[in-house]
């Protein structure tokens, strides 16, 4: 395998190793018990291991919030509020569910916000098993809004509720794509 290879290049690799291990898996249980069904080893609970592979790549059309990626390649982040009420809505949508309305604005998000609560991700989805467990959290921001997003530090125990968090955008490792998140201030 070529080194210069990113770990987006290299997930679906590790995604059809992790694939192929768990048919194995499933066939050899098939095989023993008549049924798809194993004890998880963390909390003993009987799960179904489905025999279908489920492979999903989104397109997703952004033309309506383009905006908000121009902003993350900019460096800044961006949501929308509406013209007619004033409220903020994150992630940004073009419309306004309380007014029905398409008379949006952007503004843009920086700043500090207050940590509201966060969790421990252990259990990943394929397309993140590839990182250690991760912290995502909800930051409530001054303008009175919520981001979800991931936490930066080095220990879960070191948050607590009401703990200032600054918003920070870059490119997160080992992806290398722009995102954003928040780190303790």
């Amino acid at each position: 395998m070529s080194s210069d290879k990113t770990i987006i290049k290299k997930l679906p690799e590790h995604i059809d190793r992790l694939s192929e291990e768990a048919l194995s898996l499933i066939d050899n249980i098939v095989r023993e018990t008549g049924l798809p069904i194993y004890q998880d080893p963390k909390t003993g609970a009987p799960m179904w291991l489905d025999v279908r592979e489920l492979r999903l790549r989104y397109v997703i059309p952004i033309k309506s919030i383009e905006e908000f990626f121009k902003g993350l390649r900019n460096g800044v982040l961006r949501t929308t509020r509406c013209k007619e009420c004033g409220t903020i809505y994150f992630p940004p949508q073009p419309d306004c569910p309380k007014c029905r309305v398409r008379n949006m604005e952007w503004i843009n998000i920086d700043g500090e916000g207050e940590l509201i609560t966060w969790t421990v991700i252990n259990a990943k989805p394929l397309s993140f098993s590839h990182l250690e467990e991760y912290i995502v959290g909800i930051v409530r921001m001054p303008q009175g809004f919520n981001i979800l997003a991931w936490i930066n530090i080095d220990s879960h125990e070191k948050l607590a509720p009401g703990m200032k968090m600054r918003l920070k955008i870059g490119k997160r490792d080992p992806e290398g794509y722009i995102t954003y998140w928040f780190e303790p201030t």
